[in-house]
């Protein structure tokens, strides 16, 4: 099933995850499929209503929470609670496991709204530790192909 249209979803502080996320937009698109980088600030309700793939980049900011950009609609999710029921949807979560007890705490709050509003997570969450010695961007490359393999197989 090529030609999907997957909207690349970004919550960042410094940037780490847009790189990231354009990173993995452009492995989507080198796959076939029709892939948009959107920052969560200009995420909202409508387009979760038009579009059922998505890829959820997200660091971690302060005590394990949303970063900044991302809490408008983290609280839209939360609070209005649409039916996710036919979006499909991965996750990457990035951290620092010198924060053992928030590890990856942005993308993991994500992961936990939309599997709980009925979305269809396809993979398990690719969590990346910023002080494992290698680049984010290599894992999250590394994670999308069994990813986009998962998405072949399932039907929209």
């Amino acid at each position: 099933m090529s030609n999907q249209q997957i909207v690349v979803l970004v919550a960042s502080m410094s940037g780490v995850a847009e790189m990231v996320a354009d990173e993995v937009a452009d492995k989507l698109l080198e796959a076939g499929h029709q892939a948009r980088v959107v920052r969560m600030e200009k995420a909202s309700q409508k387009m979760l209503d038009a579009r059922d793939t998505y890829v959820i980049c997200s660091s971690t900011y302060g005590t394990g929470e949303v970063p900044d950009n991302g809490k408008a609609f983290y609280e839209l999710l939360t609070k209005d609670r649409p039916d996710l029921s036919s979006v499909r949807y991965g996750v990457i979560a990035l951290g620092s496991m010198d924060y053992p007890q928030t590890f990856c705490g942005g993308g993991k709050a994500f992961d936990a709204i939309f599997a709980e509003l009925g979305a269809k997570r396809l993979v398990d969450r690719m969590e990346h530790d910023a002080k494992s010695g290698v680049y984010p961007e290599d894992a999250a490359l590394e994670w999308i192909d069994g990813w986009i393999e998962a998405l072949t197989k399932e039907p929209a």
